[in-house]
């Protein structure tokens, strides 16, 4: 039977689809060539070209958004929007598993209050939730996912057929974590230990065989490719050699991971902007967690029952997951140098979200002081009301997504007049009109110097090279224009220039990509 708790979140669930819905059939936010790589790999598995195991031109972040829309582009067609699409239902699994998970760890009223600001959400946070560019929208429904069904799994009596079918779904659930996106590793393992802790005599039985099993399925892709291309090719690797060579102060790394970081990532700030007062919520966000964290404890050291004891214990790996994210990210380079645009790093900590603010909700709750109660109803009245503020920002700029899309369509309309079909670019425009024009364009990057750029699908390099007369679409004004006008003045050459959308199209008069591109 539904409670009114679950009509309630049934209603935010509706309102939260159908906000995301507006955003995804206007194609806000804009798309860029990031996920047009991930449409491109989605029209190759439909196509039966290729069955991509990674995001292009890496060996990590599993492509799960091209398998989940592929088969869309098989009956409707490749878009943006039919990319955008399954998103939709990977954000109403995120959405009914976080308030399951409330609901068990705290209250069903508390999971109704959550649920709400899942509902909402500012640029940063939406995102993640409807851009198809790889691994950020599944993530935070997988470590979800894992934290509810151990504890579901730990505090349970159900017969033993639907418990090793949740040995298997946490198994399998674990598996995808590791294709999809290790960012979300700080979850998995301490679901992992919610485990451990309330059910290790199980895991040495049937149940620890069809976990293992699950974790194999799931992560198949990614076990196949390192078996066949090895260490040289492999997501560790890569991600050390990433990690490798820092630049940033400690003290940008400190602004960016928390003061910036956190309000953002949590949906209080909109666009690449936030100052002013929601920074005191990065401040204060280590301040939270140990509070949570110290209430967790002492709840679960005063648990007498076994419910109890996994209830404290569900809440204390949320605290320990959200502190392990925000150190890593706070640690990393993104977090100094490009804050504003890895704040996506920070995706999973929208899962720890009911228990950084249960302190508050519960002082707010009691009746017995005032001043207590006040300043926490306060606080959270505050943070509904800037998530909503931000909310309201990101619908005001869906206008400017509108234009975005025709003017791509503008171009696109231009260099089909123009009979383009090979052309170089740079990088956030060559693969975005390679999948808008479903490969009638075919783009290879140029770097700012005009030397190969960072292809992510190598065969599109070759495909222009070999072409007698491509083009060269650049922004205007962009430092590659310059560069290419600059060099094709040296070379004294000539060419035709057709103006669009905030571009300039040039077709050279001789022949000159080889000049440019190794040059």
């Amino acid at each position: 039977m539904i409670t009114t708790a679950g009509r309630l979140a049934g209603l935010f669930l509706a309102v939260g689809l159908g906000y995301r819905l507006y955003l995804t059939v206007n194609i806000a936010p804009p798309t860029n060539s990031d996920e047009s790589t991930m449409g491109l790999a989605a029209m190759h598995i439909a196509e039966g070209r290729e069955l991509p195991v990674f995001f292009y031109g890496q060996h990590y972040m599993g492509t799960i958004d091209a398998y989940l829309a592929a088969p869309l582009f098989v009956a409707f067609g490749p878009s943006i929007v039919a990319l955008r699409l399954p998103m939709l239902a990977v954000y109403a699994a995120f959405f009914v598993t976080m308030y399951l998970l409330t609901a068990r760890l705290y209250s069903k009223p508390y999971a109704v209050f959550v649920s709400a600001l899942l509902a909402i959400g500012s640029h940063p946070v939406v995102r993640g939730e409807v851009f198809a560019g790889g691994g950020y929208p599944e993530i935070k429904a997988i470590g979800a996912g894992l934290l509810l069904l151990a504890v579901w799994l730990g505090n349970t009596t159900t017969p033993a057929g639907r418990r090793l079918a949740g040995y298997g779904a946490w198994g399998l659930l674990a598996g995808l974590a590791v294709w999809s996106d290790w960012l979300i590793g700080p979850y998995v393992g301490a679901a992992a230990a919610v485990l451990v802790y309330t059910c290790r005599r199980e895991l040495l039985g049937r149940a620890g065989g069809l976990l293992v099993a699950g974790v194999c399925v799931g992560a198949l892709p990614w076990i196949l490719h390192h078996v066949h291309s090895g260490y040289g090719e492999s997501a560790v690797a890569e991600i050390l050699h990433l990690s490798r060579n820092g630049t940033a102060s400690i003290g940008a790394k400190l602004y960016g991971g928390i003061l910036l970081g956190v309000p953002m990532g949590t949906g209080l700030c909109e666009g690449g902007t936030c100052e002013g007062w929601p920074l005191a919520l990065g401040a204060a966000y280590p301040l939270l967690l140990i509070v949570a964290a110290t209430t967790a404890v002492v709840g679960f050291r005063r648990a007498a029952a076994r419910p109890e004891q996994v209830r404290h214990a569900g809440r204390l790996a949320l605290v320990l997951a959200a502190a392990v994210s925000l150190l890593a990210y706070t640690a990393s380079e993104p977090a100094g140098l490009t804050p504003t645009t890895s704040v996506r790093y920070l995706t999973p900590l929208l899962i720890s979200l009911p228990e950084v603010w249960w302190p508050l909700w519960r002082a707010a709750a009691r009746l017995r002081s005032r001043f207590l109660p006040v300043t926490a109803a306060a606080v959270l009245g505050v943070h509904v009301l800037a998530m909503v503020y931000a909310t309201a920002e990101f619908v005001g700029d869906v206008p400017a997504s509108r234009t975005a899309a025709r003017d791509e369509h503008a171009l696109l309309a231009r260099l089909d007049e123009l009979g383009v079909t090979r052309a170089y670019s740079e990088y956030w425009t060559c693969n975005r009109i390679t999948f808008a024009s479903r490969e009638r364009v075919v783009c290879a990057v140029l770097s700012d110097d005009l030397r190969p750029g960072h292809d992510r699908y190598l065969p599109y390099r070759d495909l222009v090279a070999a072409a007698s007369d491509p083009a060269y679409v650049l922004p205007i004004g962009s430092t590659v224009e310059r560069a290419f006008t600059e060099r094709l003045r040296a070379a004294g050459g000539s060419a035709v220039v057709d103006e669009v959308a905030g571009y300039r199209i040039y077709r050279p008069s001789v022949r000159l990509h080889t000049f440019f591109t190794t040059g």
